[in-house]
């Protein structure tokens, strides 16, 4: 074969490769990875799966939140704020509230607990719908300005708790009701098919010496009667359930006081209609 056939044919073989190659069909999903394990079919941001075939809007809008671990703060594209991944948050109620609600042991932990739910607390103490600290805002300044972030998806309750601190600093009835409402506004928008409870401010009962503690009970009261959350009022429970000599320094409870109000506020919340509601048949 002389030299000329010789290229003619080389240079058949090679248009003939690069025509099959151009051919060649894209590989179909579900693709694999180097380690050989499946990807997953793309998630939209509510964490549901997308439409078949349809890939997320923007290569570069952040990570998947059900790829994400347990714990880590996912930035809602909703309402561009982080928010932290909860393994279970069918089950979970969040608690935002003060110190009475700080240790493990809590009555109002005690009371969800005894309810069925898990809970996830951002509670602060020395805080309140007013009263602030160094290291965290009032309930909705702390909110704002990410001092604690809320739970990604839909929780099936959130409670607000507290009250004491803006008695002690002698908020003014005004400061409390304004930031109250703009947290139950806020609350409601971010989670609008969750249930809002609110518990009201530990203290001996008006005839007792609850003062202005139990005057922001009822404050709180109104408030919740207002935005339509149910209402636990514990203004006058140091007296009406005998727990005096379970306080520790007059404010806070024993192990002892929070189990025994932990169990009255459980009958109460259930009585509200508020247990947990059993999952959904399959």
């Amino acid at each position: 074969m002389d030299k000329p056939r010789i290229f003619r044919f080389a240079v058949s073989v090679v248009v003939a490769g690069v025509v099959l190659a151009g051919c060649a069909q894209a590989p179909t999903e579900p693709t694999q990875s180097v380690s050989g394990k499946q990807t997953a079919a793309p998630v939209a941001p509510s964490g549901s799966p997308a439409a078949a075939g349809q890939g997320p809007k923007k290569a570069d809008s952040g990570p998947v939140p059900s790829k994400l671990p347990v714990g880590s703060l996912y930035k809602n594209p909703g309402n561009n704020r982080n928010e932290i991944i909860l393994e279970d948050i069918r089950h979970t109620a969040v608690l935002i509230g003060d110190s009475q609600s700080v240790p493990m042991g809590s009555w109002p932990r005690v009371a969800l607990g005894s309810l069925g739910y898990k809970v996830y607390s951002v509670a602060r103490g020395g805080t309140g719908y007013a009263a602030a600290t160094k290291a965290s805002g009032n309930y909705i300044d702390a909110l704002q300005r990410g001092d604690w972030v809320l739970p990604y998806e839909t929780p099936p309750l959130i409670v607000l708790e507290g009250g004491g601190n803006d008695a002690s600093r002698n908020a003014s009835d005004a400061e409390i009701t304004a930031n109250a409402n703009r947290l139950l506004a806020t609350l409601k928008k971010r989670y609008p098919l969750s249930k809002i409870a609110m518990i009201g401010t530990l203290a001996r009962g008006a005839n007792a010496g609850g003062g202005r503690r139990t005057q922001v009970d009822t404050l709180l009261g109104n408030i919740a009667a207002k935005a339509g959350a149910p209402f636990f009022s514990v203004g006058d429970w140091i007296s009406k359930y005998q727990v005096a000599g379970d306080l520790v320094d007059g404010v806070h409870l024993n192990a002892a006081g929070h189990a025994k109000l932990g169990g009255v506020l459980a009958a109460d919340m259930a009585a509200a209609g508020l247990r947990l509601p059993p999952d959904p048949a399959s």
